[in-house]
């Protein structure tokens, strides 16, 4: 079975909201609605989505465009950043290193990355068990840490900030096979 992990794209940053709710922006509405319309999103059975809203949105997109069902799983959202909250650039791209290089170790009350590798694994396989021999690619729309994590594990390679997505704003995706855990691609942008 085909998995496609998806990053949500460009979202509304908003100081006073709570992270976990931000939405997508304009921009990142019209990136997920070009890959709505790629051949490989015509194909999707089944999407699993993370609480987070920004997600959230990219699969509304999604399931508008091709109605598979949604489910969403709290455990595929962002590496937990609560501790902090929101941390303005360029700062916040300096603790995102840190993260990434000191894998296990707590940076500033963040969640460590040893643990969100651990936990977005658990959640992706059994989204894959879930959605077991039923017709269609199975989709996840998720964020960008945690891919990055999840692409490594694929990789079989440590931990690193090296595999992250080449866009900044988000909005990639990679695929692999759901049975044997073998990447079919790297980070793609979601645009076509």
């Amino acid at each position: 079975m085909r998995v496609l992990f998806v990053t949500h794209p460009e979202v509304t940053i908003d100081p006073a909201v709570p992270v976990p709710d931000w939405g997508l922006s304009v921009r990142g509405r019209e990136r997920m609605a070009a890959f709505c319309a790629r051949p490989e999103a015509t194909s999707i059975g089944h999407i699993f989505v993370s609480g987070e809203r920004k997600a959230r949105d990219g699969a509304d997109m999604l399931h508008e465009r091709h109605g598979c069902p949604v489910t969403t799983d709290s455990r595929l959202g962002e590496n937990d950043r609560s501790a902090t909250g929101y941390v303005a650039p360029p700062r916040f791209w300096e603790i995102v290193d840190r993260f990434f290089a000191e894998p296990e170790t707590s940076v500033l009350g963040w969640e460590r990355a040893v643990d969100a590798q651990t936990r977005i694994k658990a959640a992706v396989r059994d989204c894959i068990a879930t959605h077991g021999d039923s017709a269609g690619h199975l989709c996840i729309v998720s964020h960008g840490g945690v891919g990055t994590l999840l692409l490594c594990d694929l990789l079989g390679e440590p931990i690193s900030r090296n595999h992250g997505q080449p866009i900044a704003g988000g909005g990639c995706f990679f695929a692999f096979d759901g049975a044997t855990w073998m990447l079919e691609h790297g980070w793609r942008d979601i645009v076509p």
